[in-house]
């Protein structure tokens, strides 16, 4: 069962220039695939040794929906 939860963050102008540029050459993604990828990759990387983690990172990347909450 996965739930989604939206967030706010500020992010510096740059690093929201090159996503922007980044989404418009790469029209199957989208900032929330882009966003969750980056942040179960970053935990992945630095100690998080949570499945589900590294599920959401596979998931991102390969475009598979991750299961909704009954």
């Amino acid at each position: 069962m996965s739930t989604t939860i939206s967030i706010l963050a500020d992010i510096p102008e740059e690093l929201h220039d090159a996503l922007i540029g980044y989404l418009d050459t790469h029209p199957d993604w989208d900032q929330s695939r882009v966003l969750s990828a980056a942040l179960s990759l970053f935990l992945m990387q630095n100690g998080t040794a949570d499945r589900r983690t590294t599920r959401v990172y596979l998931d991102s990347l390969f475009r598979r929906e991750l299961p909704t909450a009954c």
